[in-house]
């Protein structure tokens, strides 16, 4: 017993307070670093033609998002920090301008999604169907992953959360194939036989599919959005079209290029499948859940893709796919009120909105873009969208969110791309898929990296090293592939 209080820092010997001053501290830092950074913009005097209002705007938006950065607090109350101090200095005004991101029906699509991707996992049909496709495609370390990111291109047009697509689905998957092989993160040389390759291949498949679909990843809708207030017309059919190509090359590409950069030293996996059909028979036929969900899936693409021709909003038809689950009891309210990720999500999404939109009104975001179209005006207007694309990728070394980024920078890129000569859909939808592929850049860029990182199974150095040869990788292969197909398209 008085072992155990020992290792606890329960004692007087002052353990427990020795290792939470440097918590302390790393907090006390951060929050000061927030609070400067706020203030001081708060204190810039209004450029020409910004409303007196939006330097105090932007100072606490950008306060805002260097909290989400380094995450002093969770994401919902950095949010709600930043929304309370907008209100009480009269920034915003809490009847007509603070609380109207609520109302936006992008983030209650996103939220109806998330309850729909629910069903995936309540039901089992997504842990169904990574089974199967390795009863496919499992004799190899190569086949496993192939047949893993088919599981999430598959998934991925319903799922918003990528990171649940990659934490409920596809990572519970990899660590069971993994512990089968004796490749566990106890040491390099176990989890190096198969975890690890697995591990990090699928966080740059998840990048990916979530950039092949609007509702693949929470962040792209308000990409989305953005690009229609400045008239451009990106639908959920247009954006899925110009990814395919793009996107189908990367899924061929980017499993195999893993095994040359960081490869497992188990090579073959004869007895996946195997194990994968006895998991199967375990789980015997497709329940009447898995059923209904599967119908339900099929409906929504199609109300979303044929959407505009059929006249169907796309939230109306999320709801719809809600509605159905409820009634057939496939999700009930409970599940919808005890997940955390979809209301943190709609407060966290409802809160930037409404601040983004702000920024707008008050001409932060006219002059911010300006600003930037300036630094790269007098290029001919491919050379200055190749600058502006790369330094949007690349920035997310900064940033723990892809939808922090989204928010912050998106419409800034965008504008400042088609000032400049470039074409407005095209660069609507070079800048919505950056914003997903961008996710496996480190650890930290998004929901799915921080699952895989927290598996112990990748070290931050390799993680570094592989996600920066991997970005020139998917990079290469969407530059190359999309300008051609966009341009057969004739969105460019």
């Amino acid at each position: 017993m008085a072992r155990s209080r020992s290792e606890s820092g329960g004692g007087a010997n002052g353990a427990e307070p020795a290792t939470r001053r440097p918590a302390w501290l790393s907090m006390t830092i951060k929050v000061a670093a927030i609070l400067l950074v706020t203030v001081v913009i708060y204190l810039i005097p209004p450029p020409e033609g910004v409303d007196p209002r939006g330097m105090h705007m932007l100072g606490i938006f950008v306060g805002t998002i260097l909290g989400l950065i380094l995450q002093p607090l969770p994401t919902p109350s950095v949010a709600l920090i930043g929304l309370a101090l907008a209100m009480i200095t009269g920034t915003m005004d809490p009847g007509t301008e603070a609380l109207v991101g609520f109302a936006n029906s992008t983030v209650w699509l996103i939220v109806a999604a998330f309850f729909i991707a629910e069903g995936f996992l309540l039901t089992g049909l997504g842990r169904r169907i990574a089974l199967w496709f390795i009863t496919k495609l499992g004799r190899s370390a190569l086949g496993l992953s192939y047949g893993l990111a088919l599981t999430d291109l598959v998934l991925a047009p319903a799922t918003p959360s990528n990171t649940a697509r990659n934490g409920g689905v596809i990572y519970p998957i990899i660590a069971s194939l993994s512990i089968e092989r004796e490749s566990t993160p106890d040491s390099d040389e176990s989890r190096r036989k198969l975890g690890s390759y697995l591990a990090l291949t699928s966080a740059q498949v998840n990048a990916i599919t979530s950039a092949m679909f609007i509702t693949a990843m929470a962040g792209n809708p308000i990409a989305q959005k953005e690009a229609i207030a400045l008239g451009i017309d990106v639908t959920w059919g247009n954006w899925a079209l110009a990814a395919l190509v793009p996107g189908l090359l990367s899924l061929v590409a980017v499993p195999w290029v893993m095994t040359k950069v960081y490869g497992p030293s188990i090579t073959k996996t004869p007895e996946a499948p195997a194990q994968a059909r006895r998991e199967l028979a375990t789980m015997g036929r497709m329940s009447r859940g898995e059923i209904v969900m599967s119908a339900t899936f099929v409906l929504l693409l199609l109300m979303w893709m044929l959407g505009n021709t059929l006249g169907i909003n796309a939230t109306a038809a999320a709801f719809v796919g809600v509605a159905i689950l409820l009634v057939t009891r496939v999700i009930t309210w409970k599940d919808m009120a005890e997940n955390a990720s979809a209301w943190s999500t709609l407060i966290f999404f409802s809160v930037l909105i409404g601040m983004a939109d702000q920024l707008k009104a008050l001409g932060v975001i006219a002059w911010v873009g300006d600003s930037v179209a300036g630094a790269v005006g007098g290029l001919p207007w491919l050379v200055a969208f190749a600058i502006l694309t790369l330094v949007y990728f690349y920035a997310h070394y900064f940033f723990a969110s892809n939808t922090a980024q989204i928010v912050a920078m998106y419409a800034v890129f965008l504008g400042a791309a088609i000032s400049t000569g470039a074409p407005p859909l095209f660069a609507a939808l070079v800048f919505g898929f950056i914003g997903n592929l961008f996710g496996a850049l480190t650890h930290y860029a998004s929901g799915p990296a921080a699952v895989i990182y927290g598996s112990g199974y990748i070290k931050v150095p390799e993680w570094f090293r592989v996600g920066f040869i991997m970005s020139i990788v998917v990079i290469t292969i969407w530059t190359v592939s999309s300008s051609l197909w966009m341009m057969l398209l004739g969105m460019w």
